[in-house]
């Protein structure tokens, strides 16, 4: 993936770098990733997913019936781990860039001089 990664799938890619995981683990570990901002719903998931598998990002790792149900396990890829390596680090340049422009710019603006008592009224 050439394009910067939205939000939910760097997130996305972020979680399955730790374990596999299975769908309803990723929708908690995105949440705590992101401090409670980015919440997934199952079908947003699973269409990211999709296009992430799609895109030889992330891979199923194994599935399991679990009380009935199919619980499918994804895995990060090479591929997804080199994605998310580089995504990583475009976004720690782009942080270090706006740091040093806003260092520069507190210092380059010097607090007003005090004003002292009495003057010219």
């Amino acid at each position: 993936m050439d394009t910067p990664l939205r939000e939910p799938t760097f997130l996305i890619l972020t979680a399955l770098a730790a374990a596999p995981m299975h769908g309803y683990g990723l929708i908690r570990e995105v949440a705590a990733l992101s401090d409670g901002r980015v919440s997934l719903r199952p079908g947003t998931l699973y269409g990211a997913l999709d296009r992430l598998v799609d895109a030889g990002l992330v891979a199923v790792e194994r599935e399991e019936v679990v009380d009935g149900r199919l619980r499918r396990y994804y895995r990060l890829t090479g591929d997804g781990e080199a994605t998310l390596t580089a995504e990583t680090e475009r976004l720690r340049r782009n942080v270090e860039a706006a740091s040093t422009r806003l260092r520069a710019r507190s210092g380059a603006a010097p607090a007003a001089a005090p004003r002292l008592a009495g003057g010219l009224a």
